[in-house]
């Protein structure tokens, strides 16, 4: 199994966990390399949510 690729941000502003997540802070703080909008809603986070460090 390989593993997620923490280079990739989200840029979804709906997903409950995105305050938590990497992908949330790489996307904002620019050192992303791509940023996608995974299927994150207010209710549940999405199965791409790596936690902040």
């Amino acid at each position: 199994m390989s593993k997620a690729n923490e280079n990739i941000g989200c840029n979804n502003q709906e997903c409950i966990k995105k305050d938590d997540c990497k992908r949330q802070t790489i996307a904002k703080n620019g050192t992303a390399k791509e940023i996608r909008s995974f299927s994150g809603t207010k209710e549940k986070g999405c199965k791409n949510f790596i936690p902040n460090d």
